[in-house]
């Protein structure tokens, strides 16, 4: 009887363990579906909810060992689907219901990690920024890692109350954490159960886009002055959607969700995966539905530069923003024993530090120690470094760790050097000794002294803040390049703006090992540009309250800058000449963008025939648009015929393409534009017609550009050029981009 109750037993619980799961073998799954065609499923058409619940399987009841609901999020503005904890299993049954679309495992996403308004020529109560109201009335949704609310970034001093069509909330305990600047926050599960920023990303990025105005704003007294963001009287609502170890795909949707329904006018992304397809790209998927609502969407474009086709959030709907520098440097001097001098920077700048000449030591340069050439504190351990200054190569571990390590190893300061991709790019950090970061050119010049002497010294001078680097703006190492390999036929980035050496908003008081602090702190990466173009187009949305996402974009791209304050072509990291794949259109002029005289309008029904040419399948295609779509039906067209203010261009041996593209007039109205065309090496490139004529003001009129392969050229290589309409004041500019294939 005993065996048998045991048999009974086992086989109960092999059963039970079928229908069973741990949590721990559930995933957040992202399940797309079709809204109910059936006549007997009509009934689920107003109840979304109700229709998601029974793409579950029916065992669900008991297949969880937690009380949490298997579906976390419902999407509706986004696409028609939900996000559900799944095992590979059960979502596999889900491919046999109708209606269903899709369905994978969510991924986990990472965040593109004062002056800068008056380097873009924004001057309190003066020209555009007084003229465009500072943004006022325009609402910012960020979705970010959160936010100090009481940061004086975010005062609500001048600020109207927010527009009546506002419908957020704000999730703080207190009822005074969000205010008339600050004017909504939420939480999602990643969040902690709190907006509040845990790791100064948000608030940084935040008050870049839309701070308020802080006098005397500094980090350890430097780059002193008034800080504000490019937008200072527009609204903040901030969505916490990461954390510093990322963010996870099923918050960033709900994110997204719960800001289209609150009613902002901007979103602002400082965040986004690999390159990929469109349709596995939900930050893309949920763009769309944003600009179906007329929500400008600005996304940076990632920090794995200067690697080519590193470009992210490549969808032509979204802008897509690398990174530049600023002309502020926080000045540190490396002089040699020889005399030979070295402008680096760091923010740390100690009055105290000693001018007396220091030994200068390589620790990847001594014996059987190659590999503390990085300055790794496992490779100091054992290394006397006692008044030492330490030359540390860039690599392995964080600029601030080295200097812990150097310090913990008995070293006096450190000279922080670049590795070859790295450049001229160099980082202003609240290191915590004295400290100055150099160009690589710079650290092999130092390499070079260590070898040629026994007794090796150096001393870092001091200079604080300066302004007025007339190389700027260049592009940052950092910031990510096309080709976009999510769609070769797009050019990307779209723009490039202030995101080097930033000072901005900080959660906490950052601190040194001088007991001095500051609320405000210097970060670097595509995440501080691409608020910087959120906040450029909350201004433009200010000032033409009836524009499209897609006419801000082409306003802010063909009248971008392509040379800096010494009125050179802007450089790349290696001080040469940049080309569109790192600039795009180049670098953003808000001046110029408020009045572009002709805009590339492209409305979002435009996509759906540029969706298709891309060989999606109609389900792929109505997993972005969220709707049913019938390639068939729809005229498809190649990448390069989007209506976009770039060109790419694909020419094999012998052959032409042509294409149109449609401008609208927004500037004077009688008005009569010309064509030119930037050199195209190895192109006949012809414009018909050349002459534009306008009468009123919104009429559209259409033009073919066709582009013909001359001899004698090499297959394989990029040339670039330009065309540009010129009408009196306006000069309306699109890069080129051709390939020979």
């Amino acid at each position: 009887m005993g065996y048998y109750m045991f048999l009974l037993t086992l086989t109960c619980l092999l059963n039970f363990y079928t229908i069973v799961r741990s949590d721990s073998e559930l995933q957040i799954y992202i399940v797309h579906v079709e809204l109910p065609s059936a006549p007997s499923l009509t009934s689920f058409v107003d109840d979304l909810q109700g229709w998601y619940q029974t793409f579950l399987p029916s065992t669900l009841s008991i297949s969880s060992t937690s009380d949490e609901p298997r579906i976390i999020y419902s999407y509706r503005n986004v696409f028609k689907g939900f996000a559900a904890r799944l095992s590979l299993e059960e979502a596999k049954a889900m491919e046999t219901k109708p209606g269903f679309v899709s369905a994978r495992p969510q991924t986990t996403i990472p965040l593109h990690t004062t002056h800068s308004p008056n380097f873009l020529g924004l001057n309190q109560n003066m020209g555009f920024w007084r003229d465009s109201n500072y943004g006022r009335g325009v609402i910012i949704g960020v979705l970010d890692t959160g936010i100090n609310p009481n940061h004086p970034s975010f005062n609500d001093e001048g600020m109207p109350p927010p527009p009546a069509r506002w419908n957020g909330i704000c999730q703080f305990n207190s009822s005074t954490a969000c205010n008339n600047k600050l004017i909504g926050a939420r939480y999602f599960r990643i969040g902690n159960g709190t907006p509040f920023d845990e790791d100064g990303h948000g608030t940084h990025t935040a008050s870049t886009a839309a701070g308020n105005f802080v006098r005397g704003a500094n980090i350890f007294g430097n780059a002193n002055g008034t800080a504000a963001g490019i937008a200072p009287l527009a609204h903040v609502a901030m969505y916490k959607v990461c954390t510093s170890t990322g963010c996870l795909e099923s918050d960033i949707l709900a994110g997204m969700e719960a800001a289209i329904d609150d009613g902002v006018d901007v979103l602002s992304l400082s965040l986004g995966g690999p390159p990929t397809t469109f349709y596995n790209q939900n930050i893309a998927i949920g763009a769309f539905s944003a600009i179906e609502r007329g929500i400008f969407v600005s996304a940076s474009a990632g920090n794995d530069g200067p690697t080519p086709g590193s470009i992210g959030n490549g969808a032509p709907w979204l802008l897509t923003v690398g990174a530049s520098t600023t002309d502020r440097k926080i000045r540190s001097t490396v002089v040699l024993g020889n005399d030979e001098q070295f402008d680096g920077e760091s923010t740390f700048q100690p009055s105290s530090f000693s001018s007396t000449l220091l030994p200068l030591v390589y620790p990847g340069g001594l014996p059987n120690n190659s590999g503390a050439r990085f300055c790794e504190p496992v490779w100091l351990r054992n290394t006397n470094l006692t008044g030492r200054m330490v030359l540390c190569d860039e690599g392995g571990i964080g600029r601030i760790a080295k200097g812990r390590a150097v310090r913990n190893a008995g070293g006096t300061a450190m000279i922080l050097v670049n590795l070859p991709s790295q450049g001229y790019t160099t980082y202003s950090d609240s290191h915590v000794l004295p400290a100055s970061h150099l160009s690589y050119e710079d650290g092999l010049r130092i390499k070079a002294y260590l070898n040629s002497t026994t007794s090796p010294t150096a001393i870092i001078s001091f200079r604080g803040t300066i302004i007025g680097d007339n190389r700027a703006p260049n592009v940052a190492s950092f910031s990510a390049r096309g080709p976009n390999r999510a769609s070769l036929g797009i050019l990307k980035p779209d723009i490039i703006g202030p995101g080097h050496n930033i000072l901005a908003a900080w959660h906490v008081s950052v601190e040194n090992n001088i007991n001095t602090n500051s609320n405000f702190n210097i970060i670097s990466g595509t995440s501080m540009s691409c608020p910087h173009l959120s906040g450029v187009a909350a201004l433009l949305k200010n000032a033409h309250p009836d524009w499209s996402p897609a006419a801000i974009k082409s306003a802010i791209m063909t009248t971008a800058d392509q040379v800096n304050l010494a009125g050179n072509p802007i450089e790349d990291e290696t001080q040469s000449p940049a080309d569109s794949l790192a600039v795009g259109s180049g670098h953003v002029n808000i001046l110029r963008a408020t009045d572009p005289g002709l805009v590339y309008d492209t409305h979002p029904e435009d996509y759906l025939p540029y969706l298709c040419g891309l060989n999606y399948t109609d389900q792929q295609v109505g997993i972005i648009v969220s709707r049913v779509v019938r390639c068939a039906e729809i005229a498809s067209i190649s990448q390069t015929e989007l209506n976009y203010p770039s060109f790419v261009v694909f020419l094999g041996s012998g052959n032409s393409r042509t294409y149109n593209r449609t401008v609208t007039n927004v500037g004077d109205a009688n008005s009569v534009y010309s064509v030119g065309i930037g050199a195209l090496p190895g192109v006949d490139m012809r414009v018909e017609p050349s002459t534009l004529r306008f009468s009123a003001l919104n009429q559209t009129l259409t033009y073919q550009v066709t582009f013909e392969r001359l001899a004698n050229t090499t297959s394989n290589t990029v040339v670039q050029g330009s065309l540009t309409w010129t009408s009196g004041r306006y000069s309306v500019r699109s890069p080129i981009v051709c390939r020979f294939i």
